[in-house]
């Protein structure tokens, strides 16, 4: 792939960066499924509406506190540089940690309940996921080390793995996965069982999971002392994921 440029056009000299074009318009096109898929979760177009005003911003505020956070000797004493997203630095897990933590909190106030509404939200989610990767290529960042594989990117004047495109790849099959998986008929106590949070458990694992690998590639990671501080949260995720969707399953089975 060749270097891209960042600007998509501009308007009124100002640059309109791929970057943005790509994360507003998974998060549209998200929204809109999530929208449409609503009645199958009992909620309204309206109420999902209600969650992406206020948690869309969490979100993309939480992703940038976090980047700043584990970069802040970049950042501190420049107030400006740190609200300056167009340049790129967003962290996914700090986004998906304020936005899917604001939406918890919202369903507390509006009496619904929080397992249903992450359910219906968690294959919107890798889809935007999958669309906003790209403009990861767009501004040249979040790529892996050197490869001569053929579908390498170049970056710093050398072929590298484009990590950003193994996360659309695998983000945009989650998101088939989960689709499938939400609409399957409503099984009994064997391991396929339908309970309440099983989508949302199944994202956490799968995405923790390739993101642990895919991690190991990049050469931009941010620390915690000597270790990538994705693969140490996506651990994490993926234990606390996986012993909730034990235990629920469980649940749910002594219930029927």
């Amino acid at each position: 792939m060749p270097v891209p440029d960042p600007v998509a056009f501009t308007i009124f000299h100002i640059d309109i960066m791929w970057y943005a074009i790509l994360i507003s318009f998974g998060i549209v096109l998200a929204a809109g499924i999530c929208c449409i898929r609503a009645p199958k979760k009992d909620l309204t177009s309206d109420q999902i509406l209600n969650f992406v005003i206020i948690c869309v911003p969490a979100g993309i505020i939480g992703a940038r506190l976090y980047y700043v956070l584990f970069h802040w000797d970049w950042y501190a004493g420049d107030f400006f540089q740190i609200i300056n997203i167009r340049a790129g630095g967003l962290a996914i897990h700090g986004g998906l940690i304020a936005g899917l933590g604001t939406a918890a909190l919202l369903c507390y106030f509006w009496k619904i309940r929080p397992l249903t509404l992450l359910d219906l939200a968690a294959p919107s989610i890798a889809l935007a996921q999958s669309i906003g990767r790209w403009g990861n290529y767009f501004n040249s960042e979040a790529h892996g080390g050197p490869t001569d594989l053929p579908w390498a990117i170049m970056a710093d004047g050398q072929s590298v793995h484009p990590t950003f495109l193994y996360e659309s790849i695998w983000c945009f099959l989650l998101f088939l996965f989960l689709l499938w998986l939400d609409n399957r008929p409503k099984a009994g106590k064997g391991p396929g069982s339908s309970f309440e949070g099983r989508i949302i458990l199944t994202y956490g694992m799968l995405y923790s999971l390739e993101r642990f690998f895919v991690e190991a590639l990049r050469t931009d990671s941010l620390m915690i002392g000597p270790f990538k501080q994705a693969q140490v949260i996506s651990l994490v995720i993926f234990i606390v994921c996986l012993a909730a969707y034990i235990l629920l399953r469980r649940r749910a089975g002594s219930k029927k």
